[in-house]
């Protein structure tokens, strides 16, 4: 039919024949499939095998990793325990004190205190009531001890025998009265608590002891040792260091209750004579030789290594035989201060006794326990503030009697008003004894360490108020008619400054380090002022009026320095001196070689050119050691004096190398610089080339008033040109 699709037919043979075809291609099309499945999952297969290859490999991998750090971990931490066991105990406290002793000192002056509260501090901080940073206590303590032992060798060196002969008035005389009577004050307080009068001894006599470690760093800091509340305290002091020897002999004595006081007296002068003879014996005999022989040799090791040998073998053999070893130590200080050696030995030891005394500052910071202050916050307070003030009211009225000023004393006082560093000898020495029970030894020690610390409180509030006072005193403090003018003019051995300029200032500095006697007259009233409200035995007034000198008694002096700048001036005073006392010693500045000759040609007088521009304090010098070595001073000593000077200006000033070196062949300690070395000087700096021309070409210009008889001078001194 039209509309209908026909499909060709085929034979039934046929059709079963492409069935079969078409059967066996689905079959091959599903082999291939399935094989294909089969190699993507085989494929899958070690995909994931490698994956987990790569995972194993992984793991094993950060398995190892953590394993090694592990292990590096345990070996680091292993490591610092060894190190930690190894360092614990005397190795880390060394090097902890040592760490602390270097930084206090830098930065207490950044923040401008005193570098004694900062080694308190931290004797605080790192001591048993502290942080307990140092184990080793004792071991500490005692290594301290030698820091007071080295501190009272190099007082014995400033000591010579003809200084305490000139400072026998305050030694034997305000420093006696004032440990007796402070003793005898704290005793009677002391007694009021119902202390027994043996433990009431040690109390005080322990209590009225000083610290010398710290009143003389502190007068060293302010340089205020030339002054005379310094010098009223350095006596005090001394005789305090005398006095712990009868105290320490004694408080075994008192242990017993008294009994044997004769043999136990008799005993003990033995020791002390047999202490002396062998110290005087070994100083005269052994000494200078060993130190002469050392000193040629010229080797610095050699040289303090026999410093350490005397100090510790005087110490030990007093300590030996029952006295103190700090006074061995002083007795051997005393001995060598009357060699040539004395500058070169304080010099060499200075580093030792500074670290040393550092630690000993640090030691007493241990004895602070702020848990006993807390818990007895009353009782501490009231021990601590009731010493300050009897020792300050005792000590300064004694000095009122011994002449001193109000504000002179009154800062001797406040400087001598703590506890000192002997205190804790002799109060441990009591608690070994049974004498002190150990809560009372802890609660006192705890006391003094206070009162140490308030020290340089007390030494401030004292130089304000000490400042207040003179400036509302009368014009006559300054005019020369108070008792500190007077006790100078009294005495047997002074000399004479006249002229407190640059050059005046210098030659006064070298006469306090000679320890020699001064009394400066200075005409301008701004300069006299200022000097003396710093303490300072400078007065306003004028040498050429002969009621001036009469007043200061300069026909008794040692010799008089006019150190006047200006050429008119200076000639006046010479004359007028010379005039009035024809016997007197007198040293000149002149303004050149030829005013200098004329000087001691026509008045018999020492004149001298002290090379120096005007603004310059090194290169002044010179001269004050010209002055010293006419006193009579040996040169070696005046040269170690000047190099002390030297190196104290150079370090404040910071001046420049070639100045530096010039003043050294000033000196005579290195050879003249050479001529292209003192070029150099002159372009860089012409104050010094103004120097060396005035020395190479000296002006010869006329000086009428030397040629003239003195009867003329008056007439002609105003024509006189000012140089």
């Amino acid at each position: 039919m039209e509309g209908n699709v026909h499909f060709p037919s085929s034979p039934q043979g046929g059709g079963t024949s492409s069935m079969a075809k078409t059967q066996t291609a689905l079959v091959s099309s599903d082999n291939h499939q399935s094989q294909a499945l089969q190699k993507q999952l085989s494929i899958n297969r070690g995909g994931n095998t490698a994956i987990s290859k790569n995972k194993q490999t992984s793991n094993q991998a950060q398995s190892s990793i953590a394993e090694t750090i592990e292990g590096t971990t345990q070996t680091f931490r292993e490591a610092l325990d060894d190190l930690y066991h190894y360092m614990k105990g005397p190795k880390s406290d060394t090097l902890i004190i040592l760490l602390a002793t270097a930084l206090i000192t830098p930065l207490c002056q950044r923040i401008k205190t005193s570098p004694i509260l900062g080694f308190l501090a931290s004797g605080m901080l790192l001591g048993p009531n502290g942080m307990g940073l140092i184990s080793g206590i004792h071991t500490t303590e005692t290594l301290a001890e030698l820091g007071i032992v080295f501190f009272l060798f190099e007082m014995g060196i400033e000591l010579s025998l003809d200084r305490l002969k000139s400072m026998r008035r305050d030694v034997f005389g305000l420093g006696m009265s004032q440990f007796l009577g402070s003793a005898i004050a704290i005793a009677a307080v002391g007694s009021l608590f119902g202390i027994p009068a043996n433990a009431l001894v040690v109390l005080g006599g322990g209590l009225a002891l000083s610290s010398s470690a710290f009143v003389l760093q502190l007068l060293k800091d302010k340089n205020a040792l030339a002054t005379r509340f310094g010098k009223a305290s350095f006596g005090v002091l001394l005789f305090q260091d005398l006095a712990v020897v009868p105290l320490l002999v004694v408080t075994p004595i008192l242990a017993g209750g008294g009994s044997g006081l004769a043999k136990a007296i008799g005993s003990a002068v033995v020791k002390a004579a047999m202490a002396f003879t062998s110290i005087f014996f070994a100083g005269h005999v052994v000494l200078n030789p060993l130190f002469k022989v050392v000193a040629g040799a010229k080797s610095q090791e050699a040289f303090l290594g026999v410093i350490l040998l005397t100090v510790l073998s005087m110490s030990f053999m007093t300590e030996g035989l029952g006295l103190s070893n700090t006074l061995g130590a002083f007795l051997a200080g005393v001995l060598l201060s009357e060699t040539k050696y004395r500058y070169q030995i304080e010099a060499d030891i200075a580093p030792f006794r500074g670290i040393l005394l550092g630690l000993f500052f640090i030691t007493v910071g241990f004895e602070i326990d702020l848990n006993l202050i807390a818990r007895n916050f009353p009782l501490v307070s009231s021990i601590v503030v009731g010493t300050l003030a009897l020792k300050t009211t005792i000590t300064t009225l004694l000095s009122l009697a011994f002449g001193l000023s109000l504000s002179t004393a009154l800062q001797t006082g406040l400087l001598l008003s703590q506890g000192g560093e002997f205190a804790f000898v002799a109060f441990g020495l009591a608690r070994n004894l049974g004498i002190f029970d150990p809560a009372m030894t802890k609660l006192l020690l705890t006391s003094v360490a206070l009162t140490m610390a308030f020290t340089p409180l007390l030494a401030d509030a004292g130089g304000k108020i000490a400042k207040k006072l003179e400036e509302k005193s009368d014009f006559t403090h300054y005019l020369g008619q108070d008792r500190d003018a007077s006790e100078i003019a009294e005495s047997e051995d002074f000399v004479v400054v006249v002229g407190y300029g640059t050059v005046g200032k210098s030659v006064c500095d070298l006469l306090d380090l000679k320890f020699i006697k001064y009394v400066g007259l200075e005409v301008n009233p701004n300069k006299a002022i200022q000097a003396r409200n710093k303490g300072l035995p400078v007065f306003y007034g004028d040498i050429g009026r002969a009621e001036v000198a009469e007043a200061f008694n300069v026909g008794s002096a040692k010799a008089v320095i006019v150190c006047i700048a200006d050429k008119a001036e200076a000639n006046r005073a010479a004359i007028s001196l010379r005039r009035v006392y024809p016997e007197l010693k007198i040293f000149a500045r002149a303004a050149d070689a030829d005013h200098a000759e004329r000087l001691q040609r026509t008045l018999n007088i020492i004149a001298m050119v002290p090379v120096v521009p005007e603004d310059n304090v090194l290169l002044t010098l010179p001269f004050g050691g010209a002055v010293l070595r006419s006193l009579g001073a040996e040169p070696e000593e005046v040269n170690a004096i000047l190099e002390i000077k030297r190196k104290e200006i150079l370090d404040g000033k910071g001046l420049a190398e070639d100045e530096h070196q010039l003043i050294l062949a000033q000196l005579g300690i290195i050879s003249e610089p050479k001529k292209e070395a003192k070029i150099e000087v002159i372009e860089q700096n012409p104050n010094v080339a103004e120097v060396i021309e005035t020395l190479t070409n000296p002006k010869k210009d006329n000086l009428p008033i030397i040629d003239a008889d003195i009867d003329d001078v008056t007439e002609e001194k105003k024509d006189t040109p000012n140089v």
